[in-house]
């Protein structure tokens, strides 16, 4: 399934051309998708889509646009968080500098609508919905992007853990979660149980608390660079607890240091927050949280699964979803 998957993926992109420079271009637009990553997003829409009674393949095409979504996603990321790596490599505006970079973004987004306009295993009817879904799942992300961007432009830091968990769910757990298993619901000629919105909140957010987790975590590698949420001062749920229970020297100090340009932390600037965050618990109680809203997404969500036709498929669901909730890299 997932090297189908990757063959998808590759296959909806230009391989080369005539001209140099723009067989450079194609190369530069394969570049994200060919480096990897475990195609969690495409591959939980093909499960659902098994899940849900039809043939994992029937699914394939709006697998593939999913993940082509997830990769300009992430080019246009990295420009805005001014990120330095992206999958243990230079983040694309790094080596290719912003204007290409976000040029290459541009054009993956433009294969991916082709992708969904010329699918071939749907009626115009089915083809429409998918394309309304697929629409409201990439607004919502640009709305959670908005709050987090807006956030860092107003050099807000006192954002509340009720915040942090609305950004989130907007711009991740929808496109990560919610959406794939939707999708893959469509896919299969089925309306979407309602519930999955519910259960795929609650399951997206915890992996995006984990996430955050990870990132302060030295002894872990998962393809992202150690303290680079610190170092680009995003809002997460660790800084929204220690914001709120830090002394008022301590914020200020915060504040002071996580307002400096990125290539003016120090080393010594990121070990004072860790320090602080270590003082008050802020890593545990995001686990914790994680914890609870995976548990709770997942209870529902096997409730929902277990109503499904396919159940030999749905235990494969189930335990990629498992693992998701429960990730440890």
């Amino acid at each position: 399934m997932l090297e189908a998957l990757n063959r998808a993926v590759l296959s909806a992109l230009p391989k080369t051309h005539s001209q140099p420079d723009l067989a450079r271009f194609y190369a530069l637009i394969r570049d994200y998708p060919e480096r990897g990553g475990k195609r969690l997003r495409g591959l939980l829409l093909l499960l659902s889509t098994a899940a849900h009674g039809a043939n994992w393949q029937q699914g394939l095409e709006v697998a593939a646009a999913l993940e082509l979504f997830q990769n300009w996603v992430l080019i246009h990321d990295d420009i805005e968080d001014d990120s330095l790596e992206r999958r243990g490599s230079p983040a694309l505006h790094q080596r290719e500098g912003m204007p290409v970079a976000l040029n290459v973004g541009d054009a993956l987004h433009v294969y991916m609508w082709q992708l969904l306009h010329n699918l071939k295993a749907f009626s115009p009817a089915q083809q429409n919905t998918l394309l309304n879904e697929f629409a409201w799942i990439i607004q919502r992300t640009a709305e959670g992007q908005h709050l987090d961007l807006s956030w860092v432009k107003q050099q807000r830091f006192d954002v509340s853990a009720e915040e942090y968990i609305e950004m989130v769910t907007l711009k991740t757990a929808h496109y990560t979660v919610s959406g794939p298993l939707r999708l893959g619901a469509l896919c299969a000629g089925l309306p979407p149980d309602e519930r999955l919105i519910s259960a795929g909140t609650d399951l997206g957010v915890a992996f995006q608390i984990r996430d955050d987790v990870l990132n302060l975590m030295p002894e872990v590698s998962y393809g992202k660079e150690f303290s680079g949420d610190l170092y680009e001062a995003k809002r997460t749920l660790i800084l929204a607890h220690l914001f709120a229970h830090a002394s008022a020297s301590e914020q200020l100090e915060l504040k002071t240091l996580l307002a400096k340009a990125r290539h003016d932390k120090t080393a010594d600037d990121i070990n004072s927050i860790l320090r602080l965050i270590k003082r008050y618990g802020s890593l545990d109680y995001a686990q914790e949280i994680a914890e609870a809203r995976a548990s709770r997404g997942l209870s529902l969500l096997k409730q929902i699964l277990n109503e499904l036709p396919a159940q030999a498929e749905v235990v494969k669901l189930t335990r990629l979803l498992e693992s998701l909730a429960k990730r440890r890299q």
